[in-house]
């Protein structure tokens, strides 16, 4: 019998919904401690760079946890019955459910009875200090987090703290948990980040590309029919002067025809990650008959769904800052505090806005509208002058390496046709968003506002970017 999983989160990408749909083709904290709630599991060990100007190590000890020791046997949308068996609710493991996508998809897919598992290392959290960054919104802990899922809802989320690159720790989280599905967030996903210097450029790759095999490794070994949903980026295509197709390219070349993986032209060490992501999945779809869906995302905004609106301590973070905010979100917060908004260069750039019953890599183009950024702030500005706000734009130099006006024309019909239901960028996503900053601009630090991060002035040393 063929299973579904959809999850389809409000959250939206600047070229449409932030969900994620798949189915059957057929049819580090900063300190050295951490308060855990007792648990039978055994410690785990994490050690992680600070990346600060002393380079040192610091290590914390870690154990997977759950707020419950009670089993969750539900019904609903994601359940599955057979003859000969109870209703048993599909289980999904969210790598990086701590974070910005993870934390509403978890929450969206435990609302529809899937149980759910969170594996998220916090190092999130720990980019925040580290950079003296803050959400616009305030976030609770995780644990916080999951207890207050659990009042206000009535569901158990399972939480598995460590590092998707110690393997030991994730086999174990693995053969605990017995996922019939992973959907993988867990990854660096800052390409300004990825450009700060050589130890954060080594970082991001370590962590996303040693990360991503790890998981390949642990549904070869304990989980074969399990389901990998993993969180790409339109970035991995860079600006070609010819269509984007959906992950691969039928091309004749001296007068033989073949379909081949698209060229991939990246534009940071983080995108680059995204790109050898795409190509260890591929291989081992096809060595070892993993089942994977390769989703490539256009850029995510926004910070409501219907789940984190249960309550404050559900809120989802809102970045605005050089490093980690996307620019919708950044062009709302400088509209909210008066700040013109920051377009760099030219302002031409595009921003990109089943349960697979086969044993291969599905790769989708995940957006359903584009825009420039040029278009988004004028969006911005009609949107704030309607909320009397006075809102200007000027052009500051490109902090990035990329062409500033270029072709961009990137096909996106797979999922469509699957059923995805656009969330097109409205006038009431875009009041939603202003809102939010106009409520929180109390807490919008001015010195995060304007780009930090240079592509060309990328260092070798470690350094703290300036507060």
């Amino acid at each position: 019998m063929a299973h579904v999983l959809s999850v389809s989160c409000s959250l939206s990408t600047s070229t449409g919904s932030r969900s994620i749909s798949s189915k059957p083709s057929n049819q580090f904290p900063s300190s050295a401690s951490v308060n855990l709630p007792i648990s039978t599991s055994p410690f785990k060990r994490l050690a992680f760079q600070t990346n600060n100007t002393s380079h040192k190590r610091r290590t914390i000890y870690i154990k997977a946890i759950s707020t419950s020791q009670e089993p969750i046997v539900q019904p609903g949308s994601g359940s599955h019955e057979t003859s000969s068996e109870p209703s048993v609710p599909k289980k999904v493991m969210v790598i990086g459910g701590d974070g910005y996508c993870g934390w509403a998809t978890s929450l969206h897919l435990s609302n529809k009875n899937y149980e759910v598992a969170i594996v998220d290392n916090l190092v999130r959290r720990h980019f925040d200090h580290q950079l003296g960054l803050d959400s616009l919104t305030p976030i609770a802990s995780i644990h916080n987090r999951i207890r207050r899922w659990k009042s206000v809802a009535g569901k158990d989320i399972q939480l598995y703290i460590g590092d998707i690159c110690d393997f030991e720790f994730l086999s174990e989280a693995f053969n605990s948990f017995q996922p019939d599905a992973v959907v993988h967030f867990g990854e660096q996903r800052s390409a300004p980040y990825s450009m700060i210097d050589r130890s954060r450029a080594v970082f991001t790759q370590h962590n996303n590309v040693i990360g991503t095999l790890n998981v390949l490794f642990a549904i070869k070994e304990f989980g074969e029919d399990c389901h990998l949903v993993k969180l790409g980026t339109m970035g991995e295509y860079g600006t070609p002067n010819i269509d984007i197709e959906e992950g691969y390219i039928t091309i004749t070349h001296n007068g033989r025809t073949d379909t081949l993986p698209y060229p991939k032209q990246a534009s940071s060490f983080y995108h680059l990650s995204k790109v050898h992501d795409s190509h260890n999945i591929a291989f081992t779809c096809k060595a070892w008959g993993i089942r994977a869906t390769d989703l490539n995302q256009g850029v995510v905004y926004g910070v409501r769904t219907d789940e984190t609106a249960m309550h404050d301590e559900l809120c989802n973070r809102l970045d605005y800052d050089g490093v980690f905010g996307t620019a919708l979100n950044r062009f709302c917060v400088q509209a909210a505090v008066g700040h013109p908004l920051t377009v760099y260069g030219k302002g031409g750039q595009v921003i990109t806005s089943h349960w697979a019953t086969e044993r291969r890599v599905r790769v989708f183009n995940q957006f359903t509208e584009q825009f420039s950024v040029n278009e988004l702030a004028a969006l911005v500005t009609k949107a704030g002058k309607k909320l009397g706000l006075e809102v200007q734009t000027i052009s500051v130099p490109n902090p990035r390496v990329e062409a500033e006006e270029h072709y961009y024309n990137a096909k996106h019909t797979k999922l469509v046709e699957l059923g995805l239901k656009p969330h097109l960028l409205s006038d009431s996503l875009l009041d939603s968003l202003l809102n939010f900053a106009v409520q929180y601009k109390d807490r919008v630090d001015p010195k995060q506002i304007m780009p930090s991060v240079s592509w060309k002035k990328i260092g070798a040393k470690p350094k703290t970017v300036a507060a």
